[in-house]
């Protein structure tokens, strides 16, 4: 079979047969700008960002759900794919609290509105995810102001009940990928579409609050969600939040050793996200290693060894506690034996940390006493 090729932008690009044009696209580093499209789900075609001109065809295509054909010539951004797309945003800006349009609200320039906003006030100033919303990035990238539609105002109030998330149904563009990353990638089938025309929203179960789902709190949702309908609620009590720096690393909390980017803010990490496109997890996560690391900041945190003395435990040095466990031990071997000594390891320790206790208590201490408990 020979081999089938497409021109995206005047390009020349071979392909596998089954690929959608905005596969092609992609793996060739082509940017089309999408909000409905999540790796790893169906695709739908719903948000109509993905718009993309193929010579002979009379309309646009939706290039997350046209396969591609061999001949094919398609245009990314043409007049006729830009306007479409402007006119898009326009609708989505219009349908709801969005702030993130070039230009201002009530007359003022851009710049005074975000140094004016800077303080959230649960909808009405800067959006919590300003700095990191794709329908901000898109709006700049077209330079759409928003203002060409009436707002419609959203009937449903935020909903914060809640210890982790934020749902503002004001912020939401229906594009359906929370719905997908719960019922198509974590599978714990807590979210869904519900309602019809203008009063549709995202519900969970029969329309009841997180709290009183099946939601496990993975927060894949929020992971997914390109606006700010959908918040870490913590994070955005923290002023200028979107400014941080990543820090990769591997979850402690069991063995399978899913990749997190820890968000660090003065020297404190304020949120956690998954590593996207890399082993194990690619990109999702549990609520432990999403949510559980208030624990790395907290005072109650023990940073320096404690030995008991006299029935009270005062810190020490780590040489005067580790050669202390170490007379004990040799202590127990020369009066009971080798295997009056046992070790535990656990699951919330990597492999090579369970290797490592492994070895030290065959090789050094001498016995084969050791065993695993998952809930340490």
């Amino acid at each position: 079979m020979s081999e089938q090729k497409i021109t995206i932008n005047g390009s020349l690009l071979a392909f596998e047969p089954g690929q959608s044009i905005l596969e092609i696209a992609e793996e060739n580093g082509i940017d089309i700008p999408k909000l409905c499209h999540l790796k790893g789900a169906k695709p739908t075609g719903a948000c109509r960002m993905c718009l993309v001109e193929v010579d002979g065809w009379g309309g646009l295509s939706a290039s997350c759900v046209t396969p591609a054909a061999d001949g094919l010539v398609v245009h990314t951004e043409s007049t006729k794919v830009i306007e479409s797309r402007k006119n898009t945003l326009e609708l989505l800006m219009a349908s709801g609290n969005h702030n993130c349009a070039i230009g201002t609200p009530g007359g003022s320039n851009w710049e005074e509105f975000q140094e004016k906003a800077h303080e959230y006030d649960k909808g009405a100033n800067l959006c919590p995810a300003w700095g990191d919303c794709m329908l901000q990035t898109y709006a700049y990238r077209y330079q759409v102001k928003g203002d060409m539609f009436a707002k419609s105002e959203c009937p449903y109030p935020l909903e914060d009940t809640n210890p982790f998330i934020t749902r503002d149904f004001s912020r939401c563009i229906l594009c359906g990928r929370c719905v997908q990353a719960c019922n198509e990638i974590q599978v714990n089938r807590a979210l869904s579409i519900g309602k019809r025309g203008s009063d549709a929203k995202v519900i969970t179960g029969i329309d009841t609050t997180l709290a009183d789902s099946n939601c496990v709190f993975c927060g894949e949702c929020i992971q997914v969600c390109p606006v700010g309908a959908l918040v870490e609620k913590d994070v955005v009590k923290i002023k200028d939040h979107w400014i941080n720096d990543k820090v990769r690393t591997t979850c402690s909390y069991c063995g399978v050793g899913c990749q997190l980017n820890l968000h660090v803010k003065d020297n404190k990490v304020i949120k956690v996200t998954g590593v996207e496109d890399a082993a194990p997890n690619y990109g999702s996560l549990c609520v432990k290693g999403r949510y559980g690391f208030d624990f790395i900041s907290s005072p109650e945190r023990l940073t320096k060894p404690l030995i008991k003395k006299d029935g009270e435990f005062i810190e020490s040095s780590w040489d005067e506690a580790l050669d202390l466990v170490s007379n004990k031990f040799n202590e127990i071997k020369k009066e009971h034996g080798a295997d009056a000594l046992g070790v535990f390891t656990s699951a919330r320790i990597t492999n090579e940390e369970n290797y490592i206790a492994h070895k030290f208590t065959r090789a050094v201490l001498k016995t084969n006493n050791i065993d695993h408990c998952a809930r340490l």
